[in-house]
């Protein structure tokens, strides 16, 4: 079985301020597009929220029209009940049939006025449920007006960088392999302590890339041999010489 091939610090480095300059084309991207893929996605859920919504108000305005019927329905019958108990009345016979007559008469008299105040307020309901509907309406326009326009400009932007993030993904597996695994877990450790992603930077004007914190000369020098790798005391990232980052083209 073939021996593993040991990579020297120089090539180590190099390979790392690859995976560094690929990530940053990656994350470079990825600032492009901002928060509008998630601002999408949240439009999009408050639009269907906002048609759950317009939905079950349309529901509840069909509930009541429905009850209005039914109430509107009671009140002819008991206007019919009324006229037949009015005529009976003419004809009774003696004053227990009159008290009868007359206690079926009162009762429909009020089962008529509870249905006519049932429709009255049941019509009111369907007042403010209709308010209810139109300001629905009016959030669902006005939000997927603003949903249009974040796909049109998410859209814009993935076509103008699709070709070009491809390409980058495809080769971020290349480069994270052929990297050490044990400064692989560095590198990925230090990227997610900065917001900026950088874990390997260079040094310039005597500091640090990263932090600009000075490097002293005698580390500079150290650094540019490329004999061990190095780290900035004062934020933890990678140095490397300008010379070697420059050397380090990715297209």
């Amino acid at each position: 079985m073939a021996a593993a091939k040991e990579f020297s610090v120089e090539e180590k480095l190099t390979s790392l301020v690859r995976l560094q300059k690929i990530d940053s084309k990656l994350d470079e991207i990825r600032i492009l597009k901002g928060e509008l893929p998630m601002e999408v996605k949240d439009l999009e859920d408050e639009i269907e929220g906002l048609h759950a919504r317009l939905n079950r108000v349309e529901e509840e305005v069909n509930g009541i029209t429905e009850f209005i019927n039914e109430r509107k329905a009671g009140i002819v019958e008991a206007k019919a009940l009324i006229a037949k108990y009015e005529k009976q009345s003419e004809n009774v016979k003696n004053s227990r049939e009159f008290d009868a007559i007359n206690k079926e008469l009162e009762m429909q008299q009020l089962e008529e006025k509870l249905c006519e105040k049932h429709i009255k307020d049941a019509n009111e309901e369907i007042t403010e449920k209709a308010y209810q509907l139109e300001s629905a309406k009016k959030a669902i326009a006005t939000k997927e007006a603003n949903l249009n326009g974040k796909k049109g400009e998410l859209e814009k932007i993935i076509t103008e960088t699709e070709k070009e993030e491809k390409h980058f993904n495809k080769d971020i597996d290349a480069a994270r392999a052929h990297v050490d695994e044990r400064l692989l877990l560095s590198y990925d450790r230090i990227r997610k302590n900065y917001r900026n992603g950088l874990a390997v930077v260079a040094v310039e004007r005597d500091s640090c890339g990263g932090c600009y914190h000075a490097i002293p000369p005698q580390k500079q020098s150290e650094i540019k041999l490329h004999k061990k790798v190095m780290v900035c005391e004062n934020c933890g990232r990678i140095l490397v010489d300008i010379q070697l980052n420059d050397g380090v083209e990715v297209k």
